[in-house]
């Protein structure tokens, strides 16, 4: 197995479809252990059945990325079925369209809890548990070109996945000497549900007309010339979860297809 992820222990949040049901099934094929994460339960356990069926190990855990308790339980539940941690990947997120000036208190919490408390509660408690282990451990967050460029009529998203490249650094100054590592995953366009609701938020603000219109624009913009499928991101995301990345930290890389260049 190229990666050298055999029986890893590894978390994803927010796997039970698109992106993060795609690193989990890639990471199980290379021969990880998984405990696939999701706010449903149900929804989790097809990814399992996939996962098993093409003969890997992985379990279903329920969890709320912004209840510190369910994280732990997360946590707990995979430790226990797979013996210890050594890599979660905090993939689970929400994405909200609304013109800069329309945005609400209660619209700014609800993304950014999700994106941002989300992501530092599952960093807290997955470093609390590999220091305990003796230290040693990857940390890997799912931002967005929107963590490299801020989007109008994307601000409070953009604003999230801006502070989760922030985490990541912090994170990885914080717990390097340690032999924890902290990188971040940054997509650009990908055909998801999450893009499916970006999109009617641009049509129902008026600000596009037709049906994926604001995906097939933003897509546009790619060097490469399309948008990305979620397999596009696997290859790098089995990289950071695997010994060939232990000499990297900090970082933010851009799966994009070529949308944004820094």
């Amino acid at each position: 197995m190229p990666f050298g992820l055999k029986d890893r222990s590894i978390i994803v949040t927010g796997a039970a479809r698109g992106i993060g049901a795609a690193i989990a099934r890639g990471l199980a094929a290379e021969g990880a252990r998984v405990a696939v994460a999701d706010l449903s339960k149900e929804k989790a356990e097809a990814t399992v059945r996939a996962i098993r069926d093409a003969g890997g190990a992985a379990i279903a855990v329920e969890v709320d990325v912004r209840d510190r308790a369910a994280v732990r339980a997360m946590i707990d539940e995979a430790v226990k079925a797979h013996g210890r941690l050594d890599v979660i990947f905090n993939n689970a997120g929400v994405a909200q369209t609304k013109p800069f000036l329309d945005i609400t208190e209660e619209d700014w919490r609800f993304v950014n809890e999700v994106n941002a408390l989300g992501v530092l509660i599952a960093m807290q408690e997955a470093i609390r548990t590999m220091l305990a282990q003796g230290g040693g451990g990857k940390i890997v967050n799912t931002a967005s070109i929107a963590g490299k460029q801020g989007y109008e009529p994307l601000a409070h998203y953009s604003a999230s996945k801006f502070g989760v490249v922030a985490l990541t650094q912090a994170a990885a100054r914080a717990f390097g000497k340690d032999g924890i590592t902290a990188n971040a995953i940054c997509p650009g366009v990908v055909a998801t549900d999450m893009w499916k609701v970006i999109d009617k938020g641009f049509r129902d603000h008026g600000l596009t007309k037709k049906p994926n219109e604001a995906f097939e624009t933003f897509a546009a913009g790619a060097a490469l010339g399309r948008a990305s499928t979620t397999q596009d991101l696997v290859g790098v995301a089995c990289f950071l979860a695997s010994p060939a990345s232990d000499f990297m930290t900090g970082q933010s890389l851009l799966v994009d297809g070529g949308m944004v260049f820094v």
